[in-house]
């Protein structure tokens, strides 16, 4: 691990101030003396605070993403501006939003790096960085990512990429202690956000589409030392675990069935994101995510219910215990996970008060659920065109599924919508309890799914995803008007969804998805970033836009607002990535438009501060070697590029601007090359494995083949729209 020091002086001067007021024990969390950090425990999380402070991911237990702070509003938002800003390193997806105590600021980057900044000026206090090897990003589904750090008692706690679990002390970044939570023999990562609950630290974990078995897990959050797990699917070899989730499982087993591939890849269920402490009921809340395989037909024979995935699971935090759980997605076969971002509030429902979870997972569907029991209220679409299921049955809990759906059954192709990217993914929604509102970050992105023709698809792959469905067959057309045509369907929202109802009362529309997460405010305030590069304020009751920045770069994550002296400031961060802007190829129309710039930027009314000069984007035209491969070799290479190499280089091999675009490669110009990447391995050490366990010399050099020919089609394409811009723009 590495900690640097940036303006020591500085940082002293911060240490000796919050040293001299943290006078509270360990164990209640301070008098009231207690300042910075060390003032930061269950009281303080249980509320927020007053707005002076962003002390954790969404603000406090109830993760609203509100703040009560409006001294930034609607008459007055057009005047803000820069004030400072800082540049980051890593030009990757970054996800996390700051946060901020006491004047002291605290952001993650990708490769699970942690910066500190005076919150005043932007002076850097210390970075953290814990050193993950590169070549954990062949274990990553969706980028080298993380979402943020924990506050607790004077202590920042840190999930790194490859599976440890760091504790940090807040004023100098110097590492406490580390735990290594999962197996480094396995693709295991995290991304999430660590919660502290009672002075324990929960922890989740990702990599189902690579093969785990998902579980959580308590840690003590002075020592380290593991106080619970449980985990989220059975035990495939039928033994105990000797944890919290042991009885449960037992009856959770009869959902599986007694063979399937889920016994060899571990089911999946990880806990990457969402978790969600209800310290009214002294509940923890855990979204569970999506099977392994995706595909149910081959994970679990097509039978059962496969509990606990894509569920929301209830569990006591001092012990692991299970208290309820309700099943979104039952059988769940099209990576819909339940993991998205959970908000506890009352609602006033039928004349009475209910204590209730609200969430928009990537099914389409918003669920109201009662989260004393786990019941479910009531679910509807909250986007256009959800065709899975039609409904839910809300005396069972369940849905109505079409038969359709469950391609695997029919042995037909079903373009489902959502798709995987999900109608709602990890970008965090907020809800306001001045309007009654939630505000969801919405995508449409439909996607085919075919049942297995091959062994390829549906045996279990020692690298790479593991769908058990039939990409290639459902890949994006060549035909250029087709491919258009289909690329419009793929877009963007901010829905203001009202719960009770149970219908939306605005909406804006984007050209493209994967928009940034949601901040409100008590000054009838939406923020929100893009993914074509503006950060943007809405009214919350009404929708209208009141005003707008470029800043260059488009945005992931959800912002945080503060006070410093007295002043309320925005805060939030740029930077492309993520699933959708690695893997999607020409769907994505900001790839090689919108700049990929990582940046912290921190706003306020009457800022005077400017942004450095955007980068250009134009790039070089492409220079492929010539096409030599016979059409049944490209054909080949296609379908073996989308089994291994679309999901970090791109649908047809456009890239995003995150990963290297091997169009533009050097290793196309000859097959030794080419081979000691692609099958020795030379490039490991940057993240690019070697597939010499799934991939033969020859196997590779048709994948170059095809390659070379995407290449020289795309840059005839170019070539042909550019002379067509030339013509329009020549006076007649």
């Amino acid at each position: 691990m590495r900690v640097s020091i940036g303006r020591w002086w500085i940082g002293l001067a911060f240490a000796l101030g919050v040293a001299a007021c943290s006078s509270g024990t360990e164990q209640d969390g301070g008098t009231s003396t207690a300042q910075g950090t060390a003032k930061i425990d269950g009281e303080f999380l249980a509320t927020g605070g007053d707005g002076s402070d962003w002390a954790a991911a969404s603000y406090s237990y109830a993760e609203q993403r509100f703040s009560p702070l409006d001294q930034i509003n609607t008459d007055n938002v057009g005047n803000l501006g820069v004030a400072w800003s800082a540049e980051l390193p890593d030009a990757r997806a970054q996800e996390a939003t700051p946060i901020v105590v006491d004047g002291v600021m605290y952001v993650t980057g990708p490769w699970s790096k942690v910066f500190a900044f005076d919150a005043r000026n932007g002076e850097p206090l210390w970075t953290f960085d814990p050193e993950v090897p590169r070549s954990v990003l062949q274990n990553t589904c969706c980028d080298a990512v993380n979402r943020g750090v924990a506050v607790w008692r004077g202590k920042l706690y840190l999930g790194t990429l490859d599976g440890r679990l760091i504790a940090l002390d807040a004023i100098t970044g110097a590492q406490l202690w580390s735990e290594q939570t999962t197996d480094p023999d396995r693709p295991y990562t995290i991304t999430g956000v660590p919660r502290v609950v009672n002075n324990r630290v929960i922890i989740g974990n990702g990599g189902a589409e690579f093969g785990v078995r998902g579980y959580v897990s308590a840690y003590d959050a002075n020592t380290g030392g593991l106080e619970w797990r449980f985990y989220t699917v059975p035990n495939p070899d039928g033994e105990p675990d000797g944890a919290a989730s042991d009885e449960v499982l037992q009856t959770a087993a009869r959902t599986w069935s007694e063979n399937g591939q889920w016994r060899e890849s571990g089911g999946g269920g990880t806990v990457w994101d969402s978790i969600v402490y209800d310290h009214e009921l002294n509940q923890l809340y855990i979204g569970v995510g999506n099977g392994s395989p995706w595909n149910h037909g081959v994970r679990s024979d097509g039978q059962g219910d496969n509990l606990f995935l894509s569920s929301i699971v209830a569990l006591n935090p001092d012990t692991g215990e299970y208290l309820w759980h309700y099943q979104e997605t039952p059988g769940e076969t099209w990576d819909y996970t339940a993991t998205q971002s959970m908000i506890l509030t009352d609602l006033e429902i039928d004349g009475e008060t209910r204590q209730v979870i609200l969430h928009a997972p990537k099914n389409g569907f918003f669920f109201v659920i009662d989260r004393e029991t786990g019941s479910l209220i009531s679910a509807e679409t909250f986007v256009d065109g959800v065709n899975w299921a039609t409904g839910y049955n809300l005396e069972t809990g369940r849905p109505i599924e079409n038969p359709a759906a469950r391609y695997y059954r029919t042995g037909e192709m079903f373009i489902a919508n959502p798709g995987p990217i999900g109608a709602h993914n990890w970008h965090p929604m907020a809800f306001s309890p001045l309007t009654g509102l939630a505000y969801i970050p919405a995508n449409t992105v439909p996607q085919a799914f075919l049942p297995p023709t091959s062994d390829d698809h549906s045996a279990l792959s020692p690298i790479g995803f593991n769908t058990g469905t039939n990409l290639e067959d459902g890949a994006l057309p060549r035909d250029e008007a087709t491919l258009r045509a289909l690329i419009s369907t793929v877009r963007g929202q901010l829905v203001a969804w009202d719960p009770v109802a149970q219908e939306a009362r605005w909406t804006v529309d984007y050209p493209t998805p994967w928009n940034g997460g949601i901040l409100t405010t008590a000054g009838n305030l939406v923020f929100q970033g893009t993914a074509t590069g503006q950060f943007k304020a809405y009214a919350a009751d009404t929708g209208e836009e009141l005003w707008s920045m470029d800043v260059q770069s488009g945005v992931l994550a959800g912002a945080s607002t503060f006070l410093i002296d007295g002043v309320q400031h925005i805060a939030f961060t740029t930077g492309r990535g993520g699933a959708f802007q690695i893997t999607a190829g020409a769907a994505d129309i900001t790839a090689g438009e919108v700049p990929n710039v990582p940046r912290l930027i921190v706003l306020r009314l009457d800022g005077t501060g400017v942004l450095p000069d955007a980068p250009d984007t134009e790039r070089e035209l492409l220079d492929p070697p010539e096409s030599t491969g016979t059409p049944a070799q490209i054909a080949r290479g296609q379908q073996l590029y989308l089994r291994y190499c679309m999901v970090c280089h791109g649908e047809g091999a456009v890239g995003g601007g995150i990963n290297p675009d091997i169009r533009f490669s050097g290793y196309l110009t000859g097959d030794t090359a080419w081979r000691d990447v692609v099958i020795g391995g030379s490039l490991a050490a940057n993240g690019m494995p070697g597939f010499s366990d799934v991939l033969t010399p020859d196997l590779a050099e048709v994948i170059r083949l095809y390659v070379i020919d995407k290449a020289n089609e795309d840059i005839a394409r170019l070539r042909a729209r550019r002379e067509e811009e030339a013509q329009a723009d020549t006076p007649s």
